[in-house]
């Protein structure tokens, strides 16, 4: 239960943080009220979460998942261009978050 609430979290966070660019700096009241809804949900659940899963490892996940997935997303909803240097930055955030997930479980 405790990694659907972590997964649930991180999808509210995707949301929210791709809404940003449709907020146009905060002046458009329904995207604007979309992001601190999808924020304060993302906080909730995460913190729900951490009763079980230790802190290091839900917030790298949530974190990690988080940009990976919003870089994903400014590629294909937005045109953003990823170069080589973001890619491996993707990586290695995707290898961080597995090696703090295999400490974890020792």
């Amino acid at each position: 239960m405790s990694y659907l609430l972590l997964t649930l979290a991180i999808l509210s966070e995707v949301c929210a943080t791709s809404c940003l660019k449709l907020t146009e700096g905060f002046t458009r009241l329904w995207p604007s009220i979309g992001v601190g809804i999808g924020y304060a949900l993302s906080f909730f659940l995460l913190g729900r979460a951490l009763k079980h899963i230790p802190v290091s490892v839900a917030y790298a996940v949530w974190s990690g998942a988080g940009t990976a997935a919003v870089a994903g997303i400014g590629v294909v909803a937005f045109g953003e261009s990823l170069g080589k240097l973001q890619l491996l930055g993707i990586a290695l955030i995707i290898v961080g978050v597995v090696l703090l997930n295999l400490k974890g479980s020792h």
